[in-house]
């Protein structure tokens, strides 16, 4: 039976530390630019943090959806 991707990813929360180390950071991340985006004036270093802040994040989602790969594969094999 085929999980959802939901599904798959609330077993990998439980399941696998490394996805859930990784999906905390991202969700650590998106707060932080959740604060910087609620200014209503950013300065320029403020600029210079979200553009890294969104760099970061991606990185994590990207590493995420390799495990999310991996599982899927190991799943069907």
């Amino acid at each position: 039976m085929e999980n959802t991707q939901d599904e798959l990813k609330a077993h990998l929360m439980q399941t696998n530390e490394e996805f859930r180390r990784l999906a905390e950071k991202h969700t650590h991340y998106h707060q932080q630019l959740e604060a910087l985006e609620a200014k209503s004036h950013l300065t320029q270093e403020d600029e210079m943090e979200e553009h890294r802040l969104k760099k970061l994040k991606l990185h994590l989602k990207d590493q995420m959806n390799q495990i999310l790969s991996r599982s899927r594969a190991q799943q069907v094999a």
